[in-house]
């Protein structure tokens, strides 16, 4: 198959998304595809009369590293004058490729926009559709359909930008509404550390997410064509699972599949499925949880575009499913191509 790789754009975690999409262009061209990996901001300043020879000349790109804090974004506009969000000639490559596989992480690539617009002009891609990354992106929404699903949340509120309401209780998290990757998040202890991290989240975003904290064990469950894959938990050696912990290896210890009791691992991935079909998701995700000392898995997030960087998620529950990186990253194609059939 001919497949253009879409990574990096604007969003706070681009980063990730050039190591994902770096990783993903390398194990396609190993299962004997013809792929280009492009950057949606900056696109291709001059592309070759014959867009085929995209698909088999290329230079080895090399592995892109993720910094232990979110990128310059003003450094990545200032790269290209037209500060447009979709680079030259980006749509011109997609339209040549018999498919999108889709690195992006973050608001930009998962909110349902980009989707939409490769649904206006004909272009296939991978992950779920513009609806479904739309509800799963807004984390307010989510959590309103999820709890009319019977989906164990907890307790929140949410915050406009120059509203002020009490937090429902402390130790709290404050995050973005719609953010990834943890930036803008934070765990408040005490009232004296609320207005700061209000401030922080509120740098990211207009809409603001108050919930109170769950202790517990953090667990996470990939979903392939509504399926859920194998188990995995998240131990952070230090503080949570932050920016800094998720992509810097060597800091979180990720046992897949997790230690707990094989009816609790059944309840879970079933709470996962229900997730994709409440929020309308497609190809597959990556939901996660905490299950809180009361023994109850609290949903926190699905991710329409989990991480597929060297130390993501989703690939070690592949692995532990007996898939090499290759072979999952073409699991996701196929589960993805069912959307046009």
């Amino acid at each position: 198959m001919k497949i253009a790789v879409i990574c990096g754009g604007l969003s706070n975690e681009r980063d990730v998304s050039l190591s994902s999409g770096t990783g993903i262009a390398r194990a396609l061209r190993g299962e004997g595809h013809r792929v280009v990996l492009v950057d949606l901001f900056l696109g291709l300043e001059r592309a070759p009369e014959d867009l085929d020879a995209l698909f088999t000349v290329h230079d080895a790109e090399a592995d892109a590293a993720v910094a232990d804090t979110a990128p310059d974004l003003a450094a990545v506009r200032a790269m290209r004058p037209d500060q447009g969000p979709v680079g030259p000639h980006v749509l011109d490559i997609c339209l040549a490729a018999d498919i999108v596989f889709l690195a992006l992480h973050g608001e930009e690539g998962e909110n349902g926009k980009l989707q939409a617009w490769f649904d206006i002009n004909g272009v296939k891609y991978t992950g779920s559709g513009y609806l479904g990354s739309a509800l799963a992106m807004n984390k307010a929404i989510a959590k309103t359909i999820l709890r009319e699903a019977g989906v164990p949340l907890a307790e929140g509120i949410v915050l406009r930008q120059g509203e002020k309401k009490p937090a429902p209780g402390y130790p709290c998290v404050v995050k973005p509404c719609s953010g990834g990757s943890s930036v803008g998040t934070t765990i408040v202890h005490a009232p004296e550390g609320y207005d700061a991290a209000l401030a922080l989240a509120f740098r990211y975003e207009d809409c603001v997410l108050v919930e109170r904290f769950i202790a517990g064990r953090e667990l996470t469950v990939g979903v392939i064509d509504g399926k859920a894959m194998p188990v995995t938990e998240i131990i952070p050696k230090t503080g949570f699972y932050d920016y800094k912990n998720k992509y810097q290896p060597g800091l979180t210890v990720e046992p897949c599949p997790a230690d707990i009791p094989p009816e609790e691992t059944a309840a879970i991935q079933a709470l996962a499925e229900r997730v994709y079909e409440a929020l309308h998701l497609q190809a597959y995700c990556r939901v996660d949880f905490i299950r809180g000392e009361d023994g109850v898995f609290y949903c926190l997030e699905a991710n329409t575009l989990p991480g597929m960087t060297p130390t993501s998620l989703v690939p070690r529950m592949g692995k532990a499913m007996g898939m090499t990186y290759g072979q999952l990253c073409d699991a996701l194609i196929d589960a993805s191509l069912k959307k046009y059939r």
